[in-house]
Order: structure tokens, then sequence, then C-alpha cells
């Protein structure tokens, strides 16, 4: 045993939808009796990718006593769960890991024209209007967040979406970052600069993967703990690029 942080379940909160269990790719939860329930505290990494998925805020995480996270078996058991899914859109296949950020796919696109001018020459300029763009890097007194409409989007959305800048980034302050790589509460330094600063609007651009989630519950805090009220909106990109939800 060992002092660490793992989720606890408020049963009478719990409406029993199961959708933390979907969210918890380590297979730490279990619907028992119509409650979800922690049936592993090896397997619970701690991380709270199934927080943002309780509609009733039953779960939370707590720091205590708990059996240490055991990746190994987590490994072992997603690999009895092995298996490919094809589509016309994209071949999925599911790797020994926790996390369906981590799954490899191959994502069928249709072939695009040749270039037909130089690499230093773009057919659409970048929209990047500051730098550094990373979260944990950027100032918070830098000038720029002045008034500024912030994109603050996971890292992958760049790759995931085609068409970002013109789309997203075009005449925004963009910021950027991986709640689940990064490993650290994006909350306080966004807190930070909404108190610094007078924001005119957020859009959140995060991947549909579960870890994303972390994106949301970091704006969601910095508002909250500044008591500032900003327009704020969260699109959703799909692993295969599309635009899910806005």
């Amino acid at each position: 045993m060992m002092k660490r942080k793992i989720i606890t379940i408020d049963e009478k909160k719990c409406n029993g939808c199961g959708l933390c269990v979907e969210a918890c790719h380590e297979g730490a939860l279990q619907l028992i009796d119509g409650k979800a329930k922690l049936v592993s505290e090896a397997y619970c990494d701690g991380l709270g990718d199934c927080l943002p998925e309780c509609p009733t805020g039953a779960i939370a995480i707590e720091e205590r006593e708990a059996a240490p996270y055991d990746e190994e078996a987590v490994k072992a058991q997603a690999v009895k769960k092995i298996g490919k899914e094809t589509s016309t859109h994209h071949t999925e296949e599911k790797l020994p890991c926790g996390c369906p950020g981590t799954q490899t796919k191959i994502l069928k696109r249709n072939n695009a024209p040749a270039k037909t001018t130089p690499l230093s020459e773009p057919h659409n300029e970048s929209q990047l209007q500051q730098w550094p763009c990373q979260i944990k890097l950027v100032p918070v007194q830098a000038p720029y967040l002045d008034k500024a409409h912030l994109l603050i989007a996971a890292d992958c959305t760049a790759y995931a979406y085609a068409n970002i800048h013109q789309d997203f980034m075009r005449n925004k302050i963009t910021l950027i970052g991986c709640p689940k790589l990064d490993d650290t509460d994006y909350g306080d330094k966004l807190t930070a600069i909404l108190n610094a600063h007078e924001i005119k609007s957020i859009t959140i651009l995060k991947m549909e993967v579960p870890c994303c989630g972390g994106m949301v519950k970091a704006v969601q805090k910095a508002l909250r703990t500044s008591g500032k009220m900003i327009p704020c909106q969260i699109v959703t990109i799909s692993t295969a690029g599309k635009i899910i939800e806005e």
C-alpha cells in the first residue's frame, strides 16, 4: 500500500449511466447492481479520465492509502482485447495500452495534388499570432493576451484537423498543450492569465479521446476561480479529423 491519488465514487450520486466505465480504459471500473464501482485499485492510474464523463459529479479524486498502480497488469489485461475494426474511413488497431489516444489508426485520405509552388510559398499562410504557444511557456503578463480571443487547443488537433489555421486560429491567440503528457494542472496558469487580462472569448479545441477532457476541466477551473464571465465554446475533433461536436 502507498499514499497516492485515486478516484472515489459517491454511490448516492451515481445514476448508473456507465459513461465512466467506458472512459476508464484501464478497466478499473465496473457497473455492479446499477452503480459504478472501483473494482481494482491497482488498475486506477489516478489521472481521472472518468471525471468529465460523469453527469452527476459522483466521481472525485482523493489522496489516500491504496494499492500502487500496476501498469503491467493493465497492459496484460488489454492484450486480451486486441482487435481490429475497419470502415470506409479508417482502420483501427487496439493496442495493449490504457488510453485510446494511443491506438493506431490508418486514416484514408484522398491523394492531394502535387504542389506546384515552392515550399517557401505556401498556399495558406500560418495564422499563429504569437510565440511561444505552449501553455506552460506563455508568460502570464504577455501583452498579446490583452483583449485577446483565446484558442486553447489540444496538441493533436493541429494534426487531425487539416484547416485549423483558417477555421480556428485566425484572429486568435493560440495556446496549446496536452493534459495527459504534460502531467500538470493548466487551471492555475489559465487562472493567472484570466486575472491579469481582459479576455474577450475562449474557444476550446479538443480531440474526442477522454484524456482531452482535462483541457475542458482546466478552463472551467480557471473561469470558476477567477470569477470571470467569458463566452466559451467547446469544439471536439474526431481522430479522423472531423468536427463531431461544437
